[in-house]
């Protein structure tokens, strides 16, 4: 089992959107409403730095982004927790020697410290961030290098996530995919018309297809 990270295993929202209010307030901008905010918060960074400052052209490494950063890394884990029923789900997984893992575009200075902070860094059989290779989804290859090392084969893992990037990746890689209905996906997006072999709308859904998905019921 390999999970996407915001939106799918984690709900980052909170952290996401308020390092965005805060940078929106430091410049008298009125910020964006959390519900609209929490959309974006897939789209990274940028996604969420465009959707607060329309109008303005933000990039990598500008000062909006840059100080978003900043904001961020220095309250990573303060109100963000797993999808209530997803940490069940985790406990099953271990209870059935099934190995998972996360791969995400998020990069590894900012992934690995939250995932120690939510205990999940040493259950994870394999992390891959969004800078561990030169490329990143929708490329399979960080998804060929998380089975690379959890030591199973691409063709027998399931992969979950929220975004048209995640199921386009695991498609390629040759992975059941399941799209992540309740993450964070924005008015004008449809999930359905992702090409996804399985859509779970909350994260009950999502525990039962990998129960059947990999026979924990066994």
């Amino acid at each position: 089992m390999l999970f996407d990270l915001d939106g799918t295993l984690v709900d980052t929202a909170p952290d996401m959107v308020a390092a965005l209010q805060a940078t929106q307030a430091a410049r008298d901008v009125e910020p964006l409403p959390f519900e609209i905010a929490r959309q974006f918060v897939s789209n990274g960074a940028l996604g969420l730095l465009r959707a607060g400052f329309p109008g303005i052209d933000i990039d990598i490494g500008d000062p909006f982004h840059t100080e978003f950063l900043e904001r961020y890394a220095g309250a990573l884990c303060e109100g963000s927790r797993v999808f209530p029923g997803v940490d069940e789900l985790l406990d099953r997984l271990d209870e059935a020697a099934c190995p998972w893992g996360i791969v995400t575009n998020k990069p590894e200075y900012l992934t690995n410290p939250l995932l120690d902070a939510l205990g999940l860094a040493q259950r994870s059989a394999c992390t891959v961030g969004g800078d561990t290779l030169p490329v990143r989804k929708p490329d399979p290859g960080p998804l060929l290098l998380a089975c690379d090392i959890a030591g199973v084969k691409s063709h027998r893992t399931v992969y979950v996530g929220d975004a048209l990037r995640d199921i386009e990746a695991g498609l390629a890689a040759g992975m059941v995919t399941v799209a992540a209905t309740y993450g964070y996906i924005t008015a004008d997006d449809d999930p359905h018309g992702w090409g996804a072999d399985l859509i779970a709308a909350d994260t009950e859904e999502l525990a039962q297809i990998v129960h059947k998905a990999v026979n924990l019921g066994a």
